[in-house]
């Protein structure tokens, strides 16, 4: 296609250059950036590995290096299962050993989800300024993405109906087109599969994933992309290519998390415990060994929210708790993991936590001054009222319950930053449904039955609506139908309990919450038949259950009689006896921090052993000659008392001279350790240089007492937000004294 637009991008492309054209001269305030336009500034910088156990795939490009092909397929794969930022690493490879792979670029345009689309744009542009070095296939490809995310690529006029065309419907008719004119294409089949799931076509993506699967059986993306398609209340169509994708991509994080996600949408929990866990486990020995911390890691913290809500529904509180505790220990970021944020690490594990206590009515927990690590954020203030308020009346509180009913329909609600302006009707409507279910539980302890079971059930069918499409962790704490079954037994309505138990089973199969009370409704009602085929059921569900818990307690205190019963679609092994460890550690935990070895201003030889049991905060800038670096050492030093106060060590590190440094009067007045790395050898263990253009870049660091890395920011600009940076270091410093309070010995008192 020759048209105008292509024209215009073409000749931008002489404007924007070369993305690996050398520059000569370096301007100072542009030291730590990328030589090559901005969209390098951040990703990958350093040179990627070949990983293993990811699945394999090939897609044949045009390169004038021969190894450019594995790292272009190595790209491909990870792609396939999501992976974006390791796959942007690999495209970044295939740049560095031939800078004229117009297909790399494409490949880095795929990386971008969901921040950064300008960066999609300017890969594209580059890619598009080479197609002609590469075939008629290729160019097609390029094409396809150019007139999905450059409006103005086509040249074609479009009406009004068709500016609202979604770049994965644009895609998925060019792809169609590649697909007919090279039937031989693999990939393009693949391709076409991911456009549509958006698109619901579950029987069309059906037919192309047999007809890959034919020709590739061990495919990773029809394998992966099936278990999309089917992933809800079909997941039994997608248990075969659980199991393989699984086993193919076995240290890919996401082929993990989704067999789990496909076996929890059926109510297989067992067999989705199995699976998420691996997950959590593979993400964590991938951050630690990488030095990759949660809030880079896109997946992780929604795979350990998913995990602490299976837990839930096998009886597993202290597991589920700990879960999110964990999530809560990851470190903050004021980009990427702000306190009061959306969809961040925190917010996922505040949920996950005070889900998980209200679930196992753990009143007292809730109460605990400082068991919650509540902030001021509107979410926090909803799930801190809401659920304070139910532990109030679980303690049998009411006026203390009633308070805090006041105190939730008055809250004033600031929706966070990163919810792009519709955060507040969110939160406004999450305060609705809590309302109401605070207003109804109030109301039946107050007596008034009839109108507390009218506005729960109201509550519950709205809730119902929403949920019956989801198959993720639930934002709410409770399934609302489940509360109206409790009601209704409590009443001495056990027919509409059954109802209403059901319901809850309809959007969440296998519920145990659920199926306990159905099996108390149906006792109540004489139906012992029914009553012992839940019973059943739950003890299947709960056969690995922590001892004490009420709910499979009561049944048993109804002389109750049945074998465990399964009533899933294939047989699930015990979550509980499992062999996981091999996948990774439980728990996450920050990362060792690498040797740090180098010579200070006065020729002494300096570790990280001479820090031991104290707290460093670790800066890697680009030497005196860097303006901004100096900007950002001058900042430190602002504050250094306050860094002083809390035992915390400045160690500013460049790969200036020690003669330098010692001579350096201006560098010599700030409050740091001033040290020289040598041939950049610490900013290379550190990740502090970029292995693609072999620059140094600026990186800041925390370091605890045992020398592990709790939080790092490494990018092309010096870290500037130094407020933060106190502010983490006192969480960093509470949790410590937490655990060492924890691990202490009980002293016990002889009399």
């Amino acid at each position: 296609m020759k048209s105008l637009a292509r024209g215009l991008i073409a000749a931008s492309m002489l404007v924007f250059g070369s993305v690996y054209a050398e520059d000569a001269d370096v301007s100072p305030d542009l030291l730590g950036h990328s030589n090559h336009g901005s969209s390098f500034d951040v990703g990958p910088r350093q040179m990627p590995w070949k990983m293993d156990d990811i699945g394999s795939s090939h897609f044949p490009i045009t390169s004038s290096h021969p190894e450019v092909q594995q790292w272009f397929d190595q790209g491909h794969t990870l792609l396939h299962g999501f992976w974006a930022h390791e796959a942007e690493r690999a495209f970044r490879w295939c740049l560095k050993l031939d800078p004229d792979c117009a297909m790399a670029y494409w490949g880095m345009a795929r990386c971008i989800q969901f921040r950064g689309q300008e960066r999609r744009v300017d890969f594209l542009k580059e890619a598009v300024a080479r197609r002609d070095s590469v075939s008629h296939r290729e160019q097609m490809y390029i094409d396809a993405w150019a007139k999905a995310y450059i409006p103005e690529y086509s040249g074609e006029l479009v009406s009004e109906e068709e500016e609202s065309v979604s770049p994965d419907d644009i895609l998925a008719k060019e792809l169609e087109l590649i697909v007919l004119e090279y039937p031989e294409d693999v990939e393009a089949r693949a391709l076409l599969v991911l456009a549509n799931l958006a698109s619901k076509e579950r029987l069309g993506n059906e037919a192309i994933i047999r007809d890959i699967l034919e020709e590739d059986p061990d495919h990773p993306g029809a394998h992966h992309y099936r278990v999309h398609v089917w992933d809800g209340k079909e997941g039994r169509m997608a248990l075969e290519s659980c199991e393989r994708y699984g086993r193919i991509a076995s240290q890919s994080g996401h082929a993990n998390h989704m067999p789990g996600h496909v076996y929890s949408g059926i109510g297989m929990w067992h067999e989705g415990a199995i699976w998420m866990d691996r997950a959590t486990r593979v993400e964590k020995r991938y951050m630690e060994s990488r030095m990759t911390l949660p809030f880079h890691n896109w997946n992780y913290s929604h795979n350990r929210d998913y995990l602490s809500f299976i837990q839930e529904q096998l009886g597993m509180p202290s597991l589920s708790i700990d879960g999110a505790r964990q999530l809560l220990k990851a470190p903050l970021d004021p980009d990427y993991n702000p306190a009061c944020g959306f969809y961040t690490i925190r917010r996922q594990g505040m949920e996950a936590l005070v889900r998980g206590l209200v679930k196992f009515e753990r009143w007292d927990e809730i109460l605990e001054e400082g068991s919650i690590p509540w902030t001021d954020c509107s979410d926090d203030d909803l799930l801190r009222t809401y659920a304070e308020t139910l532990a109030h009346l679980g303690n049998g509180d009411l006026e203390e319950a009633i308070e805090g009913q006041i105190e939730l329909r008055n809250l004033t609600l600031v929706a966070p930053a990163d919810s792009a302006g519709w955060g507040t009707a969110m939160l406004e409507g999450k305060r609705t449904r809590m309302q109401n279910e605070v207003d109804a539980r109030i109301a039946a302890e107050t007596g008034d039955i009839l109108g507390a079971m009218k506005l729960l059930a109201e509550a519950a069918e709205s809730q119902y609506l929403t949920y019956r499409e989801r198959n993720d962790p639930p934002h709410y704490p409770v399934i609302l139908f489940t509360a109206l079954g409790e009601m209704h037994l409590e009443a001495g309505a056990p027919s509409l309990a059954v109802l209403a138990f059901e319901k809850t089973l309809e959007i969440c199969p296998n519920d145990a919450f659920a199926i306990s009370g159905l099996a108390r409704a149906h006792a109540a009602l004489g139906n012992l038949e029914e009553a012992n085929h839940a019973y059943g059921r739950m003890k299947f569900l709960w056969s690995s259950a922590e001892p004490g818990l009420r709910w499979i307690e009561d049944l048993e205190g109804l002389g109750l009689e049945s074998d465990p019963i399964d009533e899933s679609p294939k047989e699930q092994r015990s979550y509980r006896t499992e062999t996981l460890e091999n996948f990774g550690p439980e728990q996450w935990r920050p990362y060792a921090a690498p040797t740090l070895d180098a010579i200070d201003s006065d020729g002494e030889r300096v570790t990280l052993d001479e820090y031991k049991g104290e707290y460093v905060l670790l800066v890697f800038y680009l030497g005196e000659g860097c303006p901004h670096c100096v900007d950002q050492l001058k900042a430190i030093e602002a504050k250094s008392s306050e860094f002083e106060s809390r035992g915390v060590s400045l160690v500013a590190i460049s790969s200036d001279s020690q003669e330098d440094l010692a001579n350096s009067k201006m560098l010599g007045e700030l409050p740091f350790r001033m040290l020289s790395d040598k041939n950049s050898e610490n900013a290379r263990r550190y990740k502090a240089y970029d292995d693609f253009e072999e620059i140094e870049l600026h990186s800041t660091l925390i370091i605890d007492k045992e020398g592990r890395i709790h939080w790092s920011r490494t990018e092309g600009e010096p870290f500037m937000d130094i407020g933060f940076l106190v502010s983490e270091i006192d969480r960093i410093k509470e949790m410590d004294e937490a655990d060492a309070a924890a691990k202490a010995p009980v002293e016990t008192v002889m009399n």
